[in-house]
């Protein structure tokens, strides 16, 4: 019911615009509020604290249900969408993955395009508070990684009123850096439209465009700096954002392990992308092969999902390359997919430790991120996620391929699903829309899985959460 409020904006924009299709939202607020006083009603008077085992169900619920009910306006509107095709849009919409089966986005409805970004703006806040506010509880984010490090919102080990003092801050800070981006992107040369729904896309790391050409459209250097800068920002974690709003001071940003190390990574990924396009003589001119390194990089690192060129034809293993950036994501606690940057970081100090350990076996070596030595607890935890993460993606692989799919298509729309990424490689380089119904479930549980951090919603198929 709270959902069908969002439906309000789109109808304003086919109104505007005249487009025609101000019936599709209006018959889904309709139908929305209808299937949700059916069940609301009935218990409208019950309450209860919710429990840990609720906030799992509740969670996967949220995105999974949101989701297919977000495919409705596609399915109302004037646009030939099966059902299949319609959750795609929806549920990539909402996860901020930016995987599209829709073509011909520059003559397409204006309210229809506004509707897929809000889409992607709605759920990149709803992941914010999820990352910093709701998973650590349930034991399960990133963010319990940080619990020792954070400068930001200090979580209980149950829901409380606490969670939404965090997301009121949070809003303001979301809303705050969307109206900075998108003035932005207005004064560097794009229209009010194109300025709004694009930055409701970075600033969500969602990679949805209302171009078919993407950032590519504007060919505007200009344009492409305002979109890497506030990708960069948006792929950091906001516990940092949260504590510059509350102190206004920012040097804790480079007191910060990961946050370096995020910076670190797409230093080296720009540096190798610029050799290798000009030595491979791709692109000739220097300053141009570092423009488009610097704008993929990013985009892909943070798996923001925007493109200048269509850099699956890059020579040699960039293209791999650049899929294997979002394996990495942005920082824990950000809008951002992938494994995280944090995860990596305490991966790599344990490898570092058993090595030290062959040549002094006995010494006492703590991993440790900043000052503070990392618990046992933690370090097996992000091993149980690589492994877990791991085990699905070859799974998920296995199930495209047997779909029909080749192995660059089924590896690469794996990739771009489970870490939120968008675009990859072979037929799925551009958008999704070659590949078959099945192939479109798998990827869509990839973008869920990804999305709620693996074990929110795999935790929901064991035998164990459903005994009491």
């Amino acid at each position: 019911m709270g959902f069908s409020v969002t439906m309000v904006p789109p109808i304003f924009v086919s109104f505007i615009y005249s487009d025609g299709q101000a019936s599709a939202f209006i018959y889904s607020i309709i139908i929305y509020l209808i299937i949700g006083s059916i069940i609301w009603y009935p218990l409208r008077k019950q309450r209860s604290e919710l429990r840990i085992r609720d906030g799992f169900l509740v969670v996967s619920s949220f995105w999974a249900v949101i989701g297919l009910a977000g495919s409705l306006p596609f399915l109302l509107s004037d646009l030939p969408l099966s059902f299949t095709d319609a959750s795609f849009e929806a549920i990539s919409g909402l996860t901020t993955t930016g995987a599209t089966i829709l073509i011909g986005l520059d003559e397409m409805p204006r309210s229809i395009l506004y509707y897929r970004q809000q889409l992607q703006w709605l759920g990149g806040m709803g992941i914010i508070v999820l990352a910093l506010a709701i998973l650590p509880m349930l034991g399960v984010g990133g963010m319990q990684l940080y619990k020792a490090e954070s400068p930001g919102p200090v979580k209980d080990s149950k829901l409380t009123p606490r969670i939404t003092e965090t997301a009121k801050a949070l809003w303001y800070i979301y809303l705050g850096l969307t109206v900075l981006c998108m003035l932005a992107y207005y004064f560097a040369g794009m229209t009010w439209f194109d300025a709004i729904c694009h930055s409701f896309s970075t600033i969500a790391i969602g990679g949805f465009s209302t171009h078919d050409q993407s950032i590519g459209h504007f060919n505007s250097p200009l344009i492409d700096t305002v979109a890497i800068v506030f990708m960069l920002i948006a792929g950091a974690n906001f516990a940092l954002h949260f504590a510059a709003y509350k102190r206004w001071e920012f040097k804790h940003y480079f007191r910060d392990a990961e946050f370096k190390t995020y910076l670190i990574i797409i230093s080296v990924g720009v540096v190798i992308t610029t050799l290798a396009l000009e030595s491979t003589d791709y692109i000739d001119d220097a300053s141009e092969a570092f423009r488009a390194a610097v704008f993929q990089v990013v985009s892909m690192g943070t798996t923001t999902g925007f493109t200048t060129e269509n850099y699956s034809l890059w020579p040699g293993a960039l293209p791999l390359l650049l899929i294997l950036l979002s394996f990495i994501g942005g920082c824990g606690g950000s809008t951002a997919g992938g494994m995280k940057v944090i995860r990596w970081l305490l991966v790599f100090k344990q490898g570092m430790r058993e090595v030290i350990r062959l040549i002094h076996p006995n010494a006492e070596i703590p991993v440790k991120l900043g000052n503070r030595a990392v618990s046992h607890r933690v370090i097996d935890a992000v091993w149980g996620f690589f492994s877990v993460y791991i085990v699905v993606f070859g799974i998920m692989i296995l199930l495209m391929m047997a779909t029909g799919l080749d192995q660059v298509t089924a590896f690469s729309a794996v990739a771009a699903s489970l870490n939120n990424l968008g675009p990859g490689l072979g037929e799925v380089a551009n958008n999704f829309v070659l590949i078959n119904d099945p192939a479109k479930w798998i990827s869509i549980f990839a973008m869920l899985l990804g999305r709620l951090e693996i074990f929110t919603l795999l935790v929901l198929f064991t035998a164990a959460f459903w005994e009491y």
